[in-house]
């Protein structure tokens, strides 16, 4: 069976790159190397850092799209996840670096290589910086957040994890997410971050096309390390996953053709259909198209991979 290629909208680096910190020559040796794993598309993200460090990242991502080859999953812009957020939902991000999301602070590192921006919208004023985003046609989510008032979100980042839960009084950011028909939400089902019954009520309450696989990947993802620094924290990978010192868990260490896989053998999702449509979300939430395909075996493993 043939695909498209896959998009990976939300992640932090692989094969020992990672976005915060690389040159222009590791991000394009990542891009080569991840089209192997069927990913024709990227967004690479930004962890929250200080505005000095944000600003050389993005301008590392943009000059390295600038130079592509064709044998390269096409750099799409840059996933900004860090500054804009709750300390109350930081997750592995350095608080120390936190701003108040608002139009002057988003203008210290603006750049119109970013296409998405994660941020917590309870702390964004009268949704100031949100609708500015809009209107600059970079897409809004909520995440590491409180609020349960997405109404100037185009998505959520990572639903479930950093952000209020589903409640069954009042709002939450989760349950916000699950209910709204109009917003995407990414998902990291890689089996650490959600829990399958957490997965089944995805399933049943979003619609199929509203959901975005994404990794959360990090730089120690397909790669030979057991530890590494990363959002100014030592994290280490025990071979299932990966967390702080303290036992937060900072992201993942799978790709997204090794979630496709496991959402299989789990019998969560069972027909074709049902991942075509998976892998075809991020096309629309973009209004993108990448030339090329992925060939599966009937267990879901790639086959081939073609890039025109």
């Amino acid at each position: 069976m043939k695909t498209k290629l896959l998009i990976e909208q939300h992640f932090h680096g692989c094969f020992g790159v990672d976005f915060n910190k690389a040159t222009v020559e590791d991000v394009l040796a990542l891009s080569k190397c991840i089209l192997q794993y069927g990913i024709g598309g990227i967004s690479p993200t930004i962890v929250t850092d200080t505005v000095e460090n944000t600003r050389r990242a993005i301008e590392v991502i943009k000059a390295a799209a600038e130079i592509q080859t064709s044998d390269m999953a096409k750099i799409l812009g840059v996933h900004l996840e860090g500054i804009f957020l709750n300390p109350e939902k930081k997750g592995i991000h350095n608080t120390a670096h936190f701003l108040t999301p608002t139009i002057e602070n988003y203008k210290l590192i603006e750049d119109d290589f970013i296409k998405i921006v994660t941020l917590a919208p309870e702390l964004d004023r009268d949704f100031e910086l949100s609708r500015y985003l809009l209107s600059k046609g970079v897409k809004v989510q909520a995440g590491h957040c409180t609020g349960g008032d997405l109404s100037c979100c185009t998505g959520v980042t990572h639903l479930y994890n950093a952000m209020s839960g589903v409640v069954h009084r009042g709002k939450s950011t989760a349950l916000s997410a699950l209910i709204d028909d109009n917003i995407y939400a990414e998902i990291i089902a890689d089996g650490v971050h959600v829990s399958d019954d957490a997965l089944k009520l995805l399933f049943k309450s979003k619609p199929l096309d509203k959901i975005i696989l994404v990794s959360d990947a990090l730089p120690i993802t397909k790669s030979d390390k057991k530890e590494m620094l990363f959002a100014d924290e030592k994290v280490f990978y025990d071979g299932v996953k990966a967390t702080s010192g303290e036992g937060t868990i900072a992201g993942s260490t799978t790709l997204i053709p090794d979630i496709i896989k496991r959402l299989y053998q789990s019998g969560l999702l069972f027909s074709v259909e049902e991942f075509e449509q998976l892998i075809e979300n991020p096309y629309h939430y973009h209004n993108i198209n990448l030339a090329g395909s992925v060939e599966w075996d009937d267990d879901w493993n790639i086959i081939k991979v073609e890039k025109l």
